[in-house]
């Protein structure tokens, strides 16, 4: 018979801790009995414990496919998720009737599709599907057959114009030239309408809260999404064409014409405007204006951040709106139209998924928790999310990071279910700066 030994004292010890059970904390309760702004501090105390800020600004760097997998497990899809599929059509149509070589189709949807797989890459493509798809299908517009196409209205928009106005802004504004004028009209409409995207979303990825540049990027996808879809529906013509052809029924064949750029062209000795408007995919989508939509859309984004600087954005819509009529590009109702889309959509996404600025906080980096849309509470992130029921959520499709522990960062807990949906700016490691 064997003898028997005894545990040992670091057995004992462990067998000891092991059966302690710490009850969860009821933070139902101290909702209930804690003020908002209270519970609000103590995060904030808490968080200051970890060093969230470095956590909450940080980029993903995982190139591994399976943190990519790990977080579509644990993801909790929603109707909004439909955006997906409404993308997935989209890229399918305009691939399929642009004239290109199939192995040209395949080798770009596969790359599209590569950059969602890594973590590193994933974080700034994936919000920015819809304005590739947007992209995609404006180059496929010049691919639909004119068969399918409705009839182009000529009539439509100068007669809303006289309506509305009484008379024709577009003509009044264009009708005194200057060289002045010309090269004031072509900065807004033929320079800072292609860059300032670009320069919006990088001021707002180090001055905004982590989170802005996602909602931004698809803001915009979407509205362009929109506006192209209007024109293929709506086609009108543009001033141009009444100043050329008169109110005589268009057609399809007719090229695309510079307008007021041509003389852009001959000042520079340049050839850029009159060919590539001559090679538009869009000849007739002069409602909405896209020019209109985009620069009081980020102006609208702009104002948000920095609202102290909203007379500046103002101006700089206001100056691009005269622009595109001075050139001839647009009505004054284009400009409407596309500025109420903008709008629309604006007011919509803060409304759900934009962060909300904090007044002390002048850089991405400073901010230690981020609230999402107008909700007075229970809707934002950081790294000690008191009004969590549950474990952390490292859901890191949208906003969270699966993979925060392998990259050495802290991870986040529990963001909101609309903020994720929305696949905004990572609260862990997982930013999404261009996602």
């Amino acid at each position: 018979m064997g003898s028997l030994s005894m545990p040992s004292w670091k057995d004992r010890q462990q067998t000891q801790f092991a059966k302690v059970q710490i009850p969860p904390v009821p933070w139902r309760s101290f909702k209930l009995l804690m003020p908002y702004r209270i519970r609000r501090k103590l995060r904030s105390r808490l968080r200051s414990r970890v060093s969230p800020t470095s956590s909450i600004a940080s980029l993903q760097t995982s190139f591994s496919p399976k943190d990519t997998l790990r977080s579509l497990q644990s993801y909790r899809w929603s109707v909004y998720d439909f955006q997906y599929l409404l993308l997935m059509i989209i890229g399918i149509f305009s691939l399929s009737i642009i004239e290109a070589s199939p192995l040209t189709k395949t080798a770009f949807a596969s790359l599209l599709l590569t950059s969602l797989l890594f973590p590193i890459t994933r974080q700034f493509f994936l919000p920015f599907l819809p304005i590739a798809a947007w992209l995609i299908f404006f180059y496929a517009c010049q691919f639909i057959p004119p068969d399918w196409r409705p009839g182009i209205w000529v009539r439509l928009l100068p007669a809303l114009e006289n309506i509305l106005y009484g008379a024709n802004i577009s003509n009044i504004l264009s009708a005194h030239k200057s060289i002045v004028l010309d090269v004031l009209a072509w900065l807004p409409y033929g320079i800072c309408h292609y860059g300032a995207p670009f320069v919006c979303s990088l001021i707002m990825f180090i001055f905004g809260p982590p989170g802005t540049v996602p909602v931004f990027a698809k803001t915009f996808g979407y509205i362009s999404l929109t506006a192209v879809a209007i024109q293929l529906v709506l086609p009108c013509s543009p001033p141009w064409y009444e100043n050329t052809y008169g109110l005589a029924p268009a057609d399809y064949s007719i090229p695309g014409d510079p307008a007021g750029l041509a003389r852009i062209d001959e000042l520079f000795g340049i050839d850029l405007y009159t060919s590539g408007f001559h090679a538009s995919p869009v000849v007739f989508g002069a409602f909405p204006s896209l020019h209109a939509a985009d620069s009081t859309l980020a102006a609208l984004f702009m104002s948000h951040v920095f609202p102290s600087l909203k007379p500046l954005f103002v101006t700089y819509t206001l100056w691009m709106w005269w622009a595109t009529m001075y050139l001839s590009h647009h009505y004054a109702v284009d400009l409407v139209g596309g500025g109420i889309l903008a709008a629309v959509a604006f007011y919509f996404a803060k409304a759900r998924f934009l962060p909300r600025i904090q007044p002390d906080k002048q850089f991405r980096w400073d901010y230690d928790y981020v609230e999402i849309g107008n909700a007075p509470d229970g809707y934002g992130y950081d790294l000690s999310h008191a009004d969590s029921d549950g474990a952390p959520d490292s859901d890191e499709w949208t906003v969270g990071s699966s993979s925060s522990v392998s990259s050495g960062s802290l991870s986040p807990l529990s963001p909101t279910e609309d903020h994720r949906l929305w696949e905004g700016d990572n609260h862990g490691s997982d930013i999404e700066a261009g996602r």
